[in-house]
């Protein structure tokens, strides 16, 4: 068995074994690459010592030193080589107390998480396989190397990781491993916001992010994304729904872009429900309010997960508004793109039409028609330009200030009202009509 290996990782590879050390591609890579995927990076596993491999390079960065990983730069091409190690205790469910470096292969591959990221690779030796990589690779499972609790118990990350990579790669999880799932997924309250929401970010852009299902049933969610848990035990009896709350939002995320801003963004837009839901004497189930509720939640579960304000303020305006129903007229459309932003708004119109498409059968053709329409309609404003903000006006404050306007709150007040008039009728933008309308035409 071959893998095509990058010229970068062959030098150092080759300097390492005319050096008289071994050295292989290991991990990610070499299970990508059996997967006829393209890896996002390469790593390098060697018997070489920190110091020694960095003698052999010219340009090095200590990355991880005390771990055994220097960082070597070929060219632009950067590529981690670490040492062959055992680790020692692990006290946090994290980090090993201390390492040992070893001259052992084996041993350096025994310590990894599952058999899939335990293979190493050089074009002399070929596949090096010890684990039982390959034959999970080709059956799709995700299995632990050696006793799940004990990998498990070493780092509990492990454990999200586990339905990380099922969800990227569509696999299943053996039954051992996922018991052990089952059993530590508490320990995940001793592991990082950061490192949290990397994993879960992973899982819900991958092509599977209903797989977060799998997270819920073991009893992942319960500790990283309570909320979630509360979602999927909210029913929805309401003739536009088909799904209780949980299993929509898992819908919707299918239904959308695998984006970072519209999967989150469907992951937290229904979290407003359970606390909403009221049932009318008929036993129909009614939300109101859901949307913005949903928004306070969800702005304290990004923050809790320590995501960027950025992403944090545009899937609050996303979520605030995603059950805007607003009529396909021009005037309206226009102040929707006010409000929601001419540059968020495609994000908006998506959050719609997957919303829509993970509800029933009830009234989809009339919603996502209605969807199409409103698009076109942006599409229109935005291509002849017209005015949606503040900044497209005819008017500005300098010009209500020479006509006579004190300085203040009221400039203000003038600018939003002349906003209002041209949202509504497009053909009074313009200066001599916006100040008469606003009745300051002539006040000096």
């Amino acid at each position: 068995m071959q893998i095509r290996l990058p010229g970068t990782v062959k030098t150092i590879l080759n300097t390492l074994h005319h050096a008289g050390y071994e050295a292989y591609a290991v991990g990610g890579c070499v299970r990508d690459s059996l997967l006829h995927r393209v890896p996002d990076d390469w790593d390098i596993t060697t018997s070489a010592r920190p110091e020694q491999v960095k003698a052999l390079f010219s340009h090095t960065v200590d990355t991880g030193i005390e771990h055994g990983t220097v960082t070597v730069l070929i060219g632009s091409k950067t590529h981690e080589v670490t040492t062959y190690r055992i680790d020692g205790k692990y006290e946090d469910c994290r980090h090993p107390e201390n390492v040992t470096f070893t001259a052992s292969l084996k041993e350096d591959l025994k310590r990894r998480d599952f058999t899939i990221n335990a293979m190493a690779y050089n074009e002399e030796e070929g596949l090096i396989d010890l684990y039982g990589g390959l034959k999970d690779l080709e059956a799709g499972v995700i299995r632990c190397v050696g006793p799940a609790e004990e990998r498990f118990s070493e780092d509990a990350l492990r454990i999200l990781r586990a339905v990380r990579f099922s969800a990227q790669l569509d696999f299943s999880i053996d039954r051992d491993t996922l018991a052990g799932v089952i059993l530590l997924a508490p320990n995940l309250e001793k592991i990082s916001a950061e490192r949290i929401c990397t994993e879960l970010t992973k899982l819900i852009v991958s092509d599977h992010p209903e797989y977060l299902k799998v997270a819920y049933e073991a009893g992942i969610t319960k500790v990283i994304l309570p909320e979630f848990d509360a979602m999927m035990q909210t029913p929805q009896n309401n003739p536009h729904h088909r799904y209780n709350v949980g299993e929509h939002t898992l819908a919707a995320m299918r239904a959308i872009q695998n984006r970072r801003l519209l999967r989150f963004t469907m992951l937290l837009h229904d979290m407003g429900k359970p606390s909403c839901r009221t049932t009318d004497a008929d036993g129909v189930d009614h939300f109101f309010g859901h949307g913005p509720k949903g928004a306070e939640i969800a702005e304290k579960v990004m923050r809790r997960l320590k995501m960027d304000n950025d992403t944090i303020r545009k899937t609050v305006k996303l979520i605030y508004y995603h059950d805007w129903w607003i009529r396909p007229e021009e005037a309206e459309v226009r102040k929707a793109v006010c409000v929601i932003g001419k540059e968020l708004f495609p994000a908006w119109l998506k959050v719609q039409d997957a919303d829509a498409m993970a509800q029933s059968e009830y009234q989809r053709e009339e919603k996502l028609t209605r969807i199409i329409r409103v698009a076109q309609l942006y599409d229109k404003i935005i291509g002849e330009g017209q005015c949606v903000s503040l900044d497209g006006l005819a008017v500005s404050g300098k010009d209500l200030l020479d006509a006579g306007v004190p300085r203040g709150p009221e400039i203000g007040r003038n600018l939003q009202k002349a906003l209002e008039l041209v949202l509504k009728d497009q053909s009074k933008n313009r200066k001599d009509i916006l100040l008469k309308e606003l009745g300051v035409a002539g006040r000096n």
